[in-house]
């Protein structure tokens, strides 16, 4: 395969990893109506953890000889930025509204690419700040639906201050996870990720008296329980397993793009639910997907990034 087709068919793959993913907030949305926010998270977890571990058992997938830095450096990382992102956005959910969640999760990508630019010294690119400005505006008019005023009505409370932490976080996850992708196989990185975010969230769980995540399952309808597997095995396996495949191929920063993706699928979602999608939404959708491409069409080889970024 040649290396063009490869960085195309890795852009492919984030894309579909960014439909999983923003699939997962209006399937999750039905499913609250019956589990609770947390007992939602931490089955996403578990289920994908024992995906994964029945996975590499069935397989008979070595674990990669690493040291006690490296595990618990890989741990750490996993913790934040997988278990520290669901904690904190659906903890600060309860003290602000969607909109606010929505609009500083927009923020990923630009905090990626200022993080990636920091560690390596060096400015973005042009085509990398036109992207972010261009898609980040796309976003922007899809979850805003035109009416700008609302960014000036905004109130940032405490809510919003965990939210920022929690997307901060998944921000470093991805940076650090190219480095830790050197030495540490994709699919055994994930499976850490996945039990590592089942851990935080299961104490979470164990420390909120009105959270009962078994009972809850036990008690909700077949739909429910089949929305819960398919945002654990899809919106969780897969999406995690085909981003940290887009990170190894195309660089922190550049794969942070396609997370502009995620509001996107999650308003097309909604309306093949049943959920209206104004003009705007749509006009929104197609920046995003302009800003991210454009500025790449050319030459596709601008996916490429150098081992230091």
């Amino acid at each position: 395969m040649t290396t063009t087709t490869s960085l195309w068919k890795a852009v492919a793959l984030l894309i579909l990893c960014a439909f999983f993913w923003g699939s997962t907030f209006p399937i999750g949305k039905d499913a609250l109506n019956e589990v609770n926010a947390l007992t939602l998270v931490f089955w996403r977890f578990a289920v994908a953890a024992m995906c994964l571990g029945f996975y590499l058992k069935l397989t008979r997938t070595r674990v990669p000889t690493l040291s006690a830095k490296q595990w618990l450096w890989a741990t750490t990382v996993s913790a934040v930025g997988i278990g520290g992102l669901n904690l904190c956005l659906f903890t600060g959910l309860e003290y602000t509204q969607a909109t606010n969640g929505s609009l500083i999760m927009a923020l990923s990508p630009l905090v990626t690419s200022l993080i990636a630019c920091i560690a390596i010294r060096a400015l973005p690119r042009k085509g990398q700040v036109f992207s972010l400005v261009v898609s980040l505006s796309g976003v922007l008019m899809v979850i805003t639906n035109g009416q700008w005023q609302m960014l000036s009505q905004l109130n940032f409370n405490q809510g919003d201050q965990m939210i920022f932490t929690g997307m901060f976080a998944w921000s470093a996850y991805t940076f650090f996870s190219q480095g830790i992708g050197r030495w540490m196989p994709v699919i055994p990185y994930t499976f850490l990720g996945m039990l590592s975010g089942a851990t935080v969230i299961g104490i979470m769980c164990a420390l909120t008296p009105n959270v009962h995540p078994f009972g809850e399952v036990w008690a909700a309808s077949p739909l429910t329980v089949s929305e819960l597997l398919y945002i654990g095995v899809l919106g969780t396996v897969a999406g995690y397993l085909l981003w940290l495949n887009g990170v190894r191929h195309l660089g922190s920063a550049n794969a942070a793009l396609f997370f502009n993706f995620v509001p996107v699928f999650a308003v097309l979602t909604a309306f093949l639910m049943g959920q209206a999608v104004s003009q705007l939404q749509v006009v929104g959708i197609v920046i995003v997907i302009a800003g991210l491409l454009l500025p790449r069409l050319p030459h596709p080889r601008q996916w490429r990034v150098a081992r230091s970024a």
